[in-house]
């Protein structure tokens, strides 16, 4: 029996229908991903994915969220309607763009520790570990690649990040160290793939993890 903490593993073909949170049918979403790729060959898909991803990291800046997200927050359609997102909706909204195109696209959660975050982060949550970091994969010449959109180029090099790039044919996440070669992201335990937000699953580590550190956010 699958542990349910171990994802599932969706195929390409689960990966192309909206749902609730990843809506890629409403209009909002799909005006925004046809403009991004407006004359790009429909053959080449690494390319759409390439603009695809580059809208989401550096249009969409991350903002950390103190609080639990509802199910709304995470909606792809309210990211962008908002602006901005810490990691998980901004996956979220790539996956939604993504499938907007047809692109498959499905979201990968794991643990990772941040040793770069700020003393302030790691006071409010009390730890550098954030759980259920979220990423998106998308399905490009028979294979996933990951791809996370999370820090926009103006927090990278505002903190000395890394900064994520994306090819179109290559897996972009964190790199393990930064500019300077300092420790800066390490994945701890893999969550899984899967075709939709795994909400109640999120939310439940979060208060696990964090506990009374959280308050549910109402927008």
């Amino acid at each position: 029996m699958r542990n349910e903490n171990e994802g599932e593993d969706p195929a390409p073909g689960d990966c192309l229908a909206p749902t609730y949170f990843i809506d890629s049918c409403d209009p909002a979403i799909a005006s925004k991903a046809e403009s991004i790729v407006n004359g790009i060959d429909d053959a080449d898909v690494a390319e759409k994915a390439r603009q695809l991803f580059y809208f989401v990291r550096d249009n969409i800046p991350y903002k950390i969220l103190w609080g639990l997200p509802t199910r709304k927050y995470l909606k792809a359609s309210t990211t962008l309607a908002r602006g901005f997102g810490f990691c998980i909706p901004k996956a979220i909204l790539l996956a939604a763009l993504a499938r907007a195109v047809k692109i498959p696209a499905r979201l990968h959660y794991a643990d990772i520790i941040n040793q770069l975050a700020s003393e302030n982060v790691q006071k409010a949550i009390g730890t550098n570990l954030f759980v259920f970091h979220g990423y998106a994969e998308l399905f490009i010449d028979e294979a996933w690649l990951k791809v996370n959109p999370a820090f926009d180029l103006a927090l990278t090099e505002d903190k000395g990040y890394y900064p994520v790039e994306f090819d179109g044919h290559d897996d972009a996440v964190f790199q393990a160290t930064d500019r300077l070669g300092n420790p800066q992201f390490e994945y701890v335990h893999d969550r899984g793939t899967f075709a939709d937000v795994p909400y109640r699953q999120i939310v439940d580590a979060w208060i696990e993890t964090y506990g009374g550190m959280l308050e549910t956010s109402n927008i």
